[in-house]
């Protein structure tokens, strides 16, 4: 997996199952391989897509056509469920509801709510969504162990935040499978005095304020015609589903994901076009399964502190599922925005700005010099050594401080190829910034960050003093 680490993916990673799956023993050289190119795809694009068997791949094609018909065969009622955005009801919805807005309707199948035999003919729901979450279920549960190897964390480091299988008497299902219908023709022509866009008919565009971050730890898709973009990682919108075949799926990571993996594994911004769908009287439907932390459940990262990750602070406070699920976040405050164009001079000017607005906020104290140095040296992994590791598709997995003295010493040693490839400076062990001894903060600093060394005087006379 480390030979394969440096390659960039052309386009977006496409993986087999079948060699996705663990088994015991070592692992096979087609198991690293495929890890390695789902982790490096999730890492560019944010998305990948797998293939499943073809069986697997009969059964969604199978509840598509039923979903079609099922929405294809439904009246519009102003009564209607209409979604909420009640985030307090993460975990309960089920059965067939509407948002106007996003001409979209869905209907939801959580175990544990979802009746299997409804008593109505008229809601009769779409066929086969019980195999399907299965199936579905098992395969993201793949993917989180394959993530989990890539980490170097332990088998089945996710259990304790996931459902039980099966679930237990009176559970219900925090993961959920959703059968969609975007702008169906027939609905909209219900709903023209709720649609803002104007369209000429030819393509109707959620605009970036729809853009959305699912609160999952993965979602896969499995549409019938094409739409879905997701940003990749210089924030360009990328077709995810343009190119995707009978047994494919898609799948992109959430923020439940990105909290528990404390920040190593980015969550997909996405939205959805739909192109010429006047031209199909169906609109265009898809299957997706939300593979969601268990509501009772606690996001820690403390499987990543296991596994020696450095953990930033605002990981390390366990936070429940619940408020999670409850709490807004927003793509600007994940992911600021930057200008290419102005990094030489942000560059060199970014730690006097940082220092300037500290010292001129009246209502707070300066910060002493060694905190002020370990923001900095946390500030200068997330905008330059990550930006660099990314780009190489190298992960980061930190040294122990005790044993990485020895590994800077050693030609051999097992963070030698990382510290070279990224430029890792000399002397310095690689360990997280945050664990540094100041010192070595300051000399990681003077290697990524230029211009510091005329702007750490202050700190330096401050750690040399008695």
């Amino acid at each position: 997996m480390d030979d394969a680490a440096g390659n960039i993916l052309a386009s977006l990673g496409r993986v087999h199952l079948v060699d996705l799956t663990a088994s015991e023993g070592l692992p096979y050289d087609s198991y690293k391989m495929c890890v390695s190119t789902l982790m490096q795809s999730l890492a560019q694009y944010s998305a990948a897509i797998i293939q499943l068997s073809p069986a697997d791949g009969a059964l969604l094609r199978s509840g598509l056509d039923s979903a079609r018909y099922f929405f294809h065969q439904r009246g519009y009622n102003s009564n209607e469920a209409v979604h909420s955005d009640d985030s307090r009801e993460w975990c309960k919805t089920s059965g067939y509801y509407v948002d106007p807005q996003m001409c979209l309707e869905m209907y939801d199948y959580r175990p544990g709510i979802t009746a299997t035999d409804p008593s109505s003919e008229m809601e009769l729901p779409p066929s086969g969504l019980p195999d399907i979450f299965s199936v579905l279920g098992k395969v993201s549960r793949d993917i989180l162990d394959a993530i989990s190897f890539s980490l170097n964390l332990r088998s089945c480091a996710f259990t304790e935040i996931l459902d039980n299988i099966p679930l237990r008497s009176q559970e219900v299902s925090s993961s959920v499978l959703s059968a969609c219908c975007h702008s169906r023709p027939s609905f909209e022509g219900a709903h023209q005095h709720s649609i803002a866009s104007q369209d000429n008919g030819h393509l109707l565009m959620f605009s970036e304020q729809e853009q959305q971050i699912d609160k999952t730890l993965l979602t896969l898709v499995k549409p019938d015609r094409s739409g879905l973009y997701v940003k990749d990682l210089h924030g360009r919108w990328i077709l995810v589903d343009g190119d995707i075949g009978p047994h494919d799926v898609v799948v992109y990571p959430g923020l439940a994901l990105y909290q528990e993996t404390a920040g190593y594994v980015n969550p997909a911004v996405h939205k959805t076009e739909v192109d010429n769908i006047h031209g199909c009287m169906f609109g265009r439907c898809s299957l997706m399964f939300k593979l969601m932390p268990r509501s009772v459940a606690r996001l820690s990262g403390s499987e990543m502190r296991a596994a020696g990750h450095g953990v930033d602070a605002q990981f390390q406070v366990p936070i429940p599922v619940n408020d999670f699920m409850q709490t807004d976040h927003f793509a600007d405050q994940l992911f600021p925005k930057t200008e290419p164009s102005l990094h030489t001079e942000q560059d060199s000017a970014s730690f006097n700005s940082v220092m300037n607005k500290k010292k001129g906020n009246a209502r707070t104290k300066p910060l002493p010099p060694s905190k002020r140095l370990r923001l900095e040296a946390q500030r200068v992994l997330k905008e330059r050594v990550q930006d660099i590791a990314d780009k190489k598709g190298i992960k980061l997995r930190f040294c122990n401080l005790k044993e990485c003295e020895s590994h800077i010493q050693s030609l051999d040693s097992p963070c030698e190829n990382t510290r070279t490839e990224i430029g890792w400076p000399q002397g310095v062990p690689f360990v997280h910034p945050h664990d540094l001894p100041n010192k070595a903060k300051l000399g990681f600093l003077e290697a990524y960050e230029p211009g510091w060394t005329a702007s750490q005087q202050e700190m330096e006379l401050s750690f040399t003093e008695p």
